[in-house]
């Protein structure tokens, strides 16, 4: 990575900006598709991003609630690898399992794919924000299956 001059700070680039549309707060709902983890179900979802670092980073705050009374949370910071011109994401959720290393990503046409692997699979998250609507889709690739598994979709307009 190119350094600044000296006596200069450095700026966030392009990559960082793009990450921009997200920010604000989000409501609407989740639909969970049934899984390992229960039965197909819809929650009441809300969003939260924020600036951070500078400008270098947006942080994400996510919550569901169903209809039980039962939530859910999760936690994200979205930065750049300029030096492999990606996007990545740190999350870490209520499910209380750490990330071994960030989500990676791309964007293509205004939607942000990002791939968290483990042991365990392969989750790809899609985030997309087009007239005032953030759709964010999460499909599962669990053990040796060679397609993904819709997970969840959330569906939220700006409030």
């Amino acid at each position: 990575m190119d350094q600044p001059p000296p006596g200069t700070a450095p700026q966030p680039s392009t990559a960082h900006e793009a990450l921009e549309i997200f920010v604000g707060r989000w409501l609407g709902t989740t639909e969970l598709a049934a899984s390992p983890w229960g039965p197909a179900r819809t929650a009441e979802a809300e969003v939260t991003f924020t600036r951070g670092a500078g400008g270098f980073a947006v942080v994400q705050s996510y919550r569901h609630t169903e209809a039980d009374g039962t939530h859910f949370e999760g936690h994200g910071v979205f930065t750049v690898d300029p030096d492999h011109d990606e996007t990545l994401w740190y999350y870490v959720d209520s499910m209380g399992r750490p990330p071994s290393a960030p989500a990676r990503g791309v964007w293509h046409d205004s939607t942000l794919t990002v791939e968290r692997h483990s042991d365990r699979g392969t989750a790809r998250h899609t985030f997309r924000v087009d007239q005032g609507v953030l759709t964010h889709t999460a499909e599962l690739r669990l053990g040796e299956t060679q397609d993904f598994q819709p997970f969840m979709t959330s569906i939220c307009h700006r409030a």
